[in-house]
């Protein structure tokens, strides 16, 4: 599905409010859902006008890719770049279920070709390469074309002299594709040092969950972290730290509040607030060349 249908979807997306006698069973699906923070029911029309947010504890739900580009990016402005990318199956990988098949799913059910849109757009009016991940595909794993088209956005970032501003969401590598997953990681790192030095801005926006090598690689290294409230932000799962370590971790561990207390992120903005703080950043980190 084209990015411009899902723009096209939202605005024509309508809602019913149920009346006193309205039997549950007969309302439309996805017209209620519930808050996982704080245990309330919250009316979709609601939630969606707060980008998300619960309005009571201010939980923040998640996003697909394309309703972060509604979210964030100036309406009209963004022109997606290597779209026509797709995943092989250079290891023939079967474990349960062919990696050939689960890339097929995602495509299907997501409407997107990979786990990563990228493009050029505004953000409050200030220019930049835009890349944002997408955790429906296949758990944001970075595999080798996620790889590619991210090394392309810091590429064409650098081409163009244009900041780069990326938005996270990973479970982190695509182990079905083996060592080219693993490669992704000191290739984007790579591509993250040669613009860093070149001097060309780069903003990394940090989303629940990016964990694993995106962490570990270019979700971390640029000029600017921010993150989200309550996003997960690590490279192994708490879980599994504890059982490495055989200790138990400080409450809030991986967060990204315990992570801005710790010098890790640079700064914690609500999602309501994003695209005014990263418009403003864009505007400090370029004001230089004009």
């Amino acid at each position: 599905m084209p990015i411009s249908d899902w723009f096209k979807a939202r605005e024509q997306r309508t809602y019913t409010t149920p009346t006193e006698a309205a039997v549950t069973s007969d309302l439309p699906d996805g017209v209620w859902v519930r808050c996982e923070g704080c245990k309330r029911t919250l009316y979709m029309g609601d939630l969606e006008r707060e980008l998300m947010v619960c309005p009571t504890c201010g939980r923040h739900h998640d996003l697909s890719a394309p309703e972060r580009l509604v979210m964030l990016v100036d309406e009209g402005s963004f022109d997606e770049v290597d779209e026509h990318l797709r995943s092989g199956d250079p290891l023939q990988f079967t474990s349960g279920k062919v990696y050939s098949e689960q890339v097929a799913a995602a495509v299907e059910r997501t409407g997107l070709g990979e786990a990563i849109i990228t493009g050029r757009g505004t953000i409050g009016g200030q220019r930049a390469i835009i890349g944002i991940m997408d955790f429906r595909f296949i758990g944001a794993s970075m595999g080798s074309v996620v790889g590619e088209k991210v090394t392309r956005a810091f590429e064409l970032a650098l081409a163009e002299r244009t900041p780069l501003v990326l938005v996270t969401a990973s479970g982190g590598a695509r182990m079905q594709e083996g060592m080219l997953s693993l490669m992704q990681m000191a290739k984007t790192a790579a591509a993250a040092a040669r613009l860093s030095a070149e001097g060309v801005p780069y903003i990394a926006v940090l989303t629940n969950p990016t964990m694993g090598g995106v962490t570990a690689s270019f979700a971390t290294l640029g000029d600017v972290l921010v993150a989200e409230p309550g996003a997960l932000i690590g490279f192994a799962g708490p879980r599994l730290v504890e059982q490495t370590i055989r200790k138990s971790l400080p409450k809030g561990f991986q967060s990204s509040e315990f992570l801005l207390e710790h010098g890790m992120i640079d700064m914690v903005v609500d999602r309501r607030e994003l695209k005014d703080r990263v418009a403003l950043l864009l505007s400090y980190l370029t004001a230089g060349d004009e």
